[in-house]
Formats: C-alpha cells, structure tokens, sequence
C-alpha cells in the first residue's frame, strides 16, 4: 500500500494553539483527521500526540498519510515526456505550469496521452516518485496558469480552496471591438445549449449564474486587450460572456461568428493566486502573456 509522509515544520509566528485547532486551519477534512487521531498517524516532533496538544513556533507536525485516507489516492495518468513543461512555481505539494494553446489539460481516457497532464506526470516521473493531481483545467485553445497537485492531500485542499473560492484566477483576452469604458460586470446566467452538446449559452438549459469583472487595458477601432476576473467558474464562461455583449473573443471558433481562421484563441490565464496547503501563506504566479496579445500598432 502506497503511503505518503508529510511534515510541517511550524513557523516563527506560530500561535499556541491545540493540534486540533492547527488541522482545522489547514483545512484537513474531518475524516482524514479522525483517521489521523485513530490510527494515531500523526506525531509532534517524532512522538504520537493527542489533538489537544498544545504546539508552538518550530514545533515539527509530520502525518502518515494511507490511500485509504482518500476517495482518489493514485493518479492514473499516463507519463509522457515527449513534450517539455513550463514550470513557473513549485513545491513539495504543487507546482504552476505555463500550459501552451492547442493541447488539451487532461485526457478523456485512461490509455490517452499528449495532453498537460502527462507532460506534468512525466516531468515528475523523471525527477521523483510523485504523481500529477489535476485541481483546474483550460480550455484546450487556452494558454496559461495552471495549478497541479503532487499527492493526493494536497489536491484534497487545493480542491477545497477552489470549491470556496480561495483561488483567484486571472486572465487576459483580446475581444473584437472598440469597448467604450474603463471597466465593467457581465451578470449574465450560463447553460448548456440544447444544440450543441459542446457548447454553452446565456439563459441555456440549467443555467447558473455566472459573473465576470474585466478591465479595459488597451483598445483601437478593431479590437480591445481586456484583464478579467472570474467570480463564478462555468463552463467557457468568458468566451460566452463576452460574446453576448457584442465583443467576442478573437481567434474563437466556436462564439465568435466573424471567426475566420486565425491562428489561436486570445485568451491567457495570466495569473491564479492561492494559499500555500499547510500553510497561510498567500502566493500570487503569473503567466507572462504572449506578446502576440498587444496592440502592435
């Protein structure tokens, strides 16, 4: 049975609180902590200690992690290093990868290679005996940030901070059109479209809501540079969105009608922040932005 030790070492300003009240700051579900408790898996400075314990600054907090402990412990994907990855931040438990337009996150079957996922599962292969968790995805016309766990507690938290919001991500898109204003709110609820099974539409069936802030960065008479942030998540919500107000993203084959062949999408994850698992740290990657992407005249 696979297992995986992890070992925190507590920081200087660490408060003096219980080990209960540190697990319950990490976020560590409840049941992967009463397992811990249990099974007495988890140890202060080498030795088994109860959750009531009290911990202070240099304290070192090390868990035995089982696959049992977790819903998916093994990550399946195939490794693959046919093609270099663009690493732009990593640690123990994560790393941010610049993922390149035209190839897919991940696959859609278990034997599939070529996609990010296992460029990431190679790269690691080659360096260590870590696995690649995927915590988010872009769509496969998208370039940019990605975040990737490297063991299965990690992608546990990362998931959490994504379903409460605790990861922000950022983005660039050129959209045709001259935009008038400095900034503005697109509150427009997104569904399937009863159609196209692939695609996605304002008012589709089971629409929810969907909210996007953006920015106006640059603009000419043929098209804008906008900065975008998401507080929802749908599906290809930038891409409808911003088709719905008249400005459709440039090199968008599927919502924007003058699409004529350009060569790829204009739109780049230019940045996602989160807070470090096993930590309150907060990190902020950023993904440069293709310089294809600004106004040359």
């Amino acid at each position: 049975m696979t297992e995986w030790i992890k070992t925190v070492t507590l920081p200087e300003n660490q408060p003096a609180i219980t080990l209960r009240e540190q697990m319950q700051i990490w976020q560590l579900p409840k049941r992967i902590q009463g397992q811990l408790r249990q099974q007495k898996r988890i140890y202060v400075n080498q030795a088994y200690r109860n959750m009531k314990t009290i911990l202070y600054a240099g304290d070192v907090v090390t868990m035995r992690l089982l696959e049992e402990d977790f819903v998916t412990p093994i990550s399946s994907y195939v490794s693959d290093v046919r093609q270099p990855i663009d690493v732009l931040y990593e640690n123990d438990d994560l790393l941010v990868v610049n993922k390149c337009n035209g190839i897919k996150t991940h696959p859609n079957s278990p034997l599939e290679d070529g996609t990010l996922m296992n460029y990431v599962q190679g790269y690691l292969a080659e360096r260590s005996h870590e696995s690649a968790y995927m915590v988010h995805r872009l769509d496969e016309a998208t370039s940019g940030a990605i975040l990737v766990a490297k063991n299965p507690m990690a992608a546990v938290l990362l998931n959490a901070y994504l379903r409460d919001k605790t990861i922000k991500r950022s983005y660039v898109a050129r959209v045709t059109g001259h935009l008038e204003e400095a900034s503005g709110t697109i509150r427009l609820p997104i569904g399937l479209d009863p159609y196209h099974s692939r695609l996605r539409m304002v008012n589709g069936v089971e629409a929810q809501d969907a909210v996007t802030h953006w920015r106006l960065i640059e603009t000419d008479s043929n098209s804008s540079l906008v900065a975008i942030e998401l507080e929802t998540g749908r599906t290809h919500q930038i891409r409808v969105h911003f088709a719905a107000i008249g400005h459709p993203i440039v090199g968008d084959s599927l919502y924007n009608q003058q699409y004529n062949g350009d060569a790829r999408l204009m739109l780049h994850g230019s940045e996602v922040g989160f807070i470090k698992p096993f930590s309150q740290t907060e990190m902020r990657v950023s993904a440069p932005i293709p310089g294809l992407f600004w106004n040359k005249g």
